[in-house]
């Protein structure tokens, strides 16, 4: 099932950043994700509400401009 809120995501385990795309067309990276977070939000049904859950307000983040890797990337 697709999501409402989010385009695509990579996690980038060498780095520990965590790219997500939103439906808005805004990319962000988050920092200092650990796989285990990474990997409970590649899991689940609803990114939107994970991201609430366990992301939003809790990893420091930057906006991107753009997606950068188009050949990395996981899809809802």
């Amino acid at each position: 099932m697709p999501s409402t809120a989010i385009r695509r995501y990579v996690y980038r385990p060498d780095a520990g950043a965590l790219d997500i795309e939103f439906i808005t067309g805004r990319v962000y990276r988050y920092f200092a994700v650990p796989p285990t977070v990474a990997e409970g939000f590649s899991r689940v049904r609803s990114k939107g509400g994970y991201f609430n859950r366990a992301l939003r307000n809790r990893f420091d983040f930057v906006r991107l401009p753009g997606w950068d890797d188009p050949d990395n990337i996981a899809a809802d």
